[in-house]
């Protein structure tokens, strides 16, 4: 399925954000996710289908000062 993912068109075999997550290497990472601009909470990414033409954005922590 293609997707765009922060900005980058991708092509994933996923069909859940959960899947898709582990498929773009951020298995049990702390990240916040977005699917077409609605925010997607750790607990439903497992119950959220992607579709052709989604856009994910995926948000990681920063540390530092």
């Amino acid at each position: 399925m293609k997707i765009t993912v922060n900005g980058e068109a991708q092509t994933l075999a996923a069909t859940l954000l959960s899947d898709a997550l582990i498929e773009l290497g951020y298995g049990d990472a702390k990240v916040a996710t977005a699917v077409n601009e609605e925010f997607v909470p750790a607990t439903l990414r497992a119950s959220s289908a992607l579709r052709d033409g989604d856009r994910i954005e995926i948000v990681a922590p920063r540390q530092g000062g």
